[in-house]
């Protein structure tokens, strides 16, 4: 059974968030977006049907956006399509077709999206690619119902531009417009001006976030004064791209694919604003309430689910496991009592051959033992010895008696005494046996012996040791000290050796590289018919190489078991003596992942289960949740080198506008405009900012768009609907008579020098 998913988990409030030693409560999970495909949107031509009472007054809106093109009739209320300017082209080979895919249709497979291209150039809002907004156009053409004459488009178009857009794009606009589609005039206007003419504003500051920039207009008397505009490079395209950064900086190893618009959807949903950044940045991993500042994303993984049985399934299954370790246990007493009436019978036997061959002659006894495969007597001899001290051991294992019956008898060796010219063959050879059961004897009591002094120095050590911590307690437990730095000195190092053993530029791995080098180039490669061996391995300091290629030098398993036992002891004893040390000095308290910055960073104040796929899967925005929209203030955190958006509005409060009346015109009417606006306590930072920069006494006062996303459409569409949109539009006779870089200026959009 498999789990596939991608999620966003949003954790709940801990009831003592203050007590690192109780759990936080587990995190709620929710759904997040993955690709941004709509299904399928049918064509909508009622709005063209409707358009034919008033072609002249119906004209076509269309928001060209880098992030979203919107369209839709100028008496709309709000646009019909609203697509990304994107398409995927490719040939179909089983079709043999070409297909084109436009918009949210061009993320419906990993095919399409493989394909991906934009209109506009990458980072800007100027369009790039005239091939992909060519086919955009025909998309939101044909789902509008336009059928005109020849297949012509005959409703004027109103097109939001860039401000201070290049006299190129607009010129290759205006060719496709008129020579492509016919259109009988287009009028041009930019977006931030359209919303704050819908929002009702003549006098005021725009501050206009939108995808890929940042602008700030001055607006006097209902006329935009562009050339006292400024503008950030940095937007909600360059947020997304800085989070993806830094999230894959966060986690270099991550498993899963992190996109662009997936790091969208995160700083949509889940970053803001500080009221306060430095200071709530300095806190915003605390332990306390971390599980409400932490969200953990779920990206898909696939793991094994076991399913967990009921009481009665796991009492079955305790019941089967006893009943087959009875049956086991019931084979085996079995065949333990086969093998000892097995062992008694040939016991029984041999004492008999015993007693029998000492009424045969030698010959007799040789032919018998020969047949027995008994090399002599005394083999038989050992025989029998062997049989009853087994089945001795056998009866008091049974009998639940484990002591071993050897202890109780001394060991004799009576013929070591004998010479060897005294001693027949078989007593010889009886004789290399006793010798040898003695070295054993011999070789076992030299080891109860050292073991006992062994046991006697370590006590006399802890004597002395005893004495000189009452007699000298200061410097005593100063030696404790001094060996616990240097134990925990030699254990980063080992820990440092390690770490730099995985990165191939380091001097270890360096060093390591150097060492099999060296023994590639000494002495012949391969042995070769008539040529010197490869003597590698003859001295035992050559096998100490291997220690060194694969861990670097005294860093063996053996001695970090050592090292962490000496640790422990120190700690013990320090913990037990030394009134200083607590158990919060110990380095198991300081290695507590509750206490470490970089697992708050990290995982958050949850543990980290490196075996689980789920947690594997797991990316965690917290700090990243403010420092993503605060590069707009602050430019300088993502190392852009531009002034911020309340400075650029200080400079042209203060600087490009010096009469006092206009100043304070502009300060009365701070409008906030575009998607990257929306961020949750961005005009509350904006209105705390900026008021350090304009007098004590001066008004201000600061609002938000009603849509700050469709504000720009809404203004555009409404503006068509007046009487003026004939005498501001570009019609076909001016495109032939004055070119097509020709440009009619309004109060709305751009100029034709600045």
């Amino acid at each position: 059974m498999t789990i596939t998913s991608q999620q966003i988990i949003l954790p709940t409030r801990s009831t003592s968030a203050g007590d690192k030693n109780s759990p936080k409560p587990p995190p709620k999970i929710y759904n997040v977006k993955d690709f941004p495909f709509k299904g399928y949107q049918p064509p909508q031509p009622e709005g063209y049907q409707q358009s034919k009472a008033s072609p002249s007054s119906s004209a076509i809106v269309i928001d060209n956006g880098s992030h979203t093109v919107k369209a839709g009739w100028s008496f709309d209320k709000n646009p019909r399509f609203v697509i990304p300017p994107v398409m995927s082209r490719f040939r179909d080979r089983k079709l043999n077709k070409a297909c084109q895919f436009i918009g949210y249709d061009a993320y419906v497979d990993a095919t399409t999206r493989g394909q991906l291209k934009y209109a506009f150039d990458p980072g800007t809002s100027v369009v790039g690619n005239w091939e992909v907004m060519e086919g955009v156009l025909d998309y939101l053409f044909i789902k509008l119902g336009v059928d005109g004459s020849e297949g012509n488009v005959d409703r004027p178009i109103v097109m939001t531009e860039p401000i201070a857009n290049l006299a190129y794009p607009r010129k290759m606009m205006n060719e496709i417009l008129f020579d492509c589609y016919g259109v009988p005039s287009v009028a041009y206007g930019v977006d931030s001006l359209f919303s704050y003419r819908y929002n009702g504003g003549k006098d005021g500051l725009i501050l206009s976030s939108s995808h890929t920039s940042t602008h700030v207009i001055p607006v006097l008397n209902s006329k935009a004064l562009l050339s006292n505009a400024s503008r950030l490079n940095w937007g909600g395209l360059q947020a997304s791209e800085y989070l993806l950064k830094l999230m894959r900086l966060k986690y270099p190893s991550f498993p899963g694919r992190m996109t662009e618009y997936q790091m969208e959807d995160l700083i949509h949903k889940l970053c803001y604003v500080s009221l306060d950044y430095n200071e709530e940045m300095t806190h915003f991993l605390d332990w306390t309430g971390l599980e409400d500042r932490d969200y953990v994303v779920q990206y898909p993984f696939t793991e094994h689910v076991v399913v967990e049985k009921t009481e009665e399934e796991l009492a079955r299954i305790a019941e089967r496991k006893k009943e087959s370790g009875r049956r086991l246990q019931e084979q085996a007493a079995k065949m333990r009592l086969e093998k000892l009436m097995k062992k008694e019978q040939e016991l029984e036997y041999y004492k008999d051959l015993q007693q029998k061959l000492a009424q045969q002659t030698k010959k007799e006894v040789r032919r018998i033992l020969e047949s027995e495969d008994m090399k002599d007597e005394a083999h038989l001899e050992r025989t029998v010895r062997d049989l009853e001290r087994s089945i001795k051991k056998s009866r008091n294992k049974d009998l639940g008696n484990d002591e071993n019956e050897e202890n109780g008898e001394e060991a004799t060796f009576p013929l070591l005494e004998i010479p060897d010219e005294e001693l027949d063959e078989a007593g010889l050879k009886e004789k290399r046996h006793q010798r040898l059961m003695k070295s054993n004897v011999d070789a076992r009591q030299r080891a109860k012996a050292e073991k006992e002094q062994e046991k006697a120095r370590i006590e006399e050590e802890q004597r002395l040791d005893d004495e000189r911590r009452e007699n000298d307690f200061e410097s005593w437990i100063g030696e404790r000290r001094t060996a616990r730095q240097a134990l925990l000195q030699k254990i980063k190092d080992r820990d440092r050796l390690k770490a730099d053993l995985g990165n191939r530029k380091s001097l270890a791995s360096q060093m390591r590289m150097k060492t099999l080098a060296n023994l590639a180039s000494d002495g012949p490669k391969k042995r070769r018919r008539g040529g010197d061996d490869d003597t590698f391995g003859a001295d035992d300091a050559d096998w100490g190489v291997y220690r060194t290629v694969a861990t670097g030098d005294q860093s063996d398993d053996e001695e970090e078991e050592d090292m962490n036992g000496s640790l422990k002891t120190l700690e013990e004893q320090l913990l037990k003596y030394d009134p200083d040390f607590t158990a919060e000095h110990t380095l198991d308290a300081q290695s507590d992942w509750t206490k470490s910055l970089v697992h708050a960073f990290l995982r958050g104040p949850w543990p980290f289960d490196p075996e689980s796929q789920r947690e594997a899967y797991q990316i965690h925005l917290n700090v990243e949740r403010i420092r993503v929209p605060e590069v707009v203030i602050q430019p300088s955190i993502a190392g852009v080198d531009q002034a911020g958006v309340v400075e650029i509005a200080a400079d042209i409060l203060n600087q490009r506008f010096t009469v006092d009346e206009d100043r304070t015109r502009l300060l009365k009417d701070i409008f906030l405009t575009g998607g990257n606006t929306l961020f949750k306590g961005f005009d509350e930072r904006l209105r705390t900012e900026l008021r350090g920069f304009v007098p004590v006494d001066a008004k201000m006062s600061l609002r938000r768009a009603a849509d700050p996303v469709f504000d720009a459409w809404k203004g555009a569409a409404q503006w068509a609907s007046g009487p003026g949109l004939g005498s501001v539009s570009i019609t076909r006779a001016d495109y032939e008579e004055k070119g097509s870089e020709y440009l009619k200026e309004h109060d709305l959009g751009n100029v034709t020098s600045m």
